[in-house]
């Protein structure tokens, strides 16, 4: 019976639905086997197709989805980055409110945004409040936003950067996290 062991979960299943006369027998395992092992290359590529449906999950199949909106993606931008501008794409489609551009602005990167409007100047200011520094993607948050925003109103982005009072707050100073190694650029965007 252990000759032929039966790896394959679906032919393991199977083999369990047959009566147990069957189970030492060493054709029935090796058909049970093989016939498994199929069903669960059939199993893992459904799951594989179901997640090309949801933009969260995609991956081989975001150019169909950038064709779809009419997005041009830049050349080596990371998965995660062209999945936002999707998202961005999807969600921007409708009349222009400031619930759009939040919503916008928040299916990037830098998540949570909280967005203010001055309405005697016509200036929408979106002030990313969930993590330090500038999104690797502005430009896409911003080409996203120009293409659903009237073009009499202004956007004005607000960054958030670690500040020394911050590092003194977490019991460092700038010397010891210089004397580490660590850049200045990424002590401004280090969150502790």
């Amino acid at each position: 019976m252990n000759d032929y062991p039966v790896t394959s979960a679906a032919g393991q299943d199977m083999l369990s639905d047959l009566p147990s006369y069957y189970e030492p027998i060493l054709e029935i395992r090796i058909i049970v086997q093989s016939e498994g092992a199929e069903f669960d290359k059939l199993q893992a590529d459904l799951a594989a197709q179901l997640n090309q449906r949801f933009v969260g999950t995609a991956t081989w199949d975001l150019v169909n989805w950038e064709e779809e909106l009419g997005i041009i993606p830049l050349a080596g931008q990371p998965i995660d980055q062209r999945r936002s501008v999707i998202q961005s794409k999807m969600r921007g489609i409708g009349k222009f409110t400031g619930s759009l551009l939040k919503r916008i602005a928040e299916a990037y990167n830098n998540g949570e945004v909280d967005l203010s409007f001055d309405a005697g100047k016509g200036m929408f200011t979106v002030t990313f409040v969930s993590t330090l520094g500038i999104p690797p993607n502005m430009d896409d948050i911003k080409n996203a936003i120009r293409a659903v925003m009237p073009s009499h109103l202004i956007v004005k982005f607000v960054f958030r950067y670690a500040t020394f009072g911050m590092l003194q707050g977490y019991g460092k100073s700038f010397g010891n996290i210089e004397t580490v190694g660590i850049t200045f650029g990424a002590i401004e965007t280090w969150g502790g």
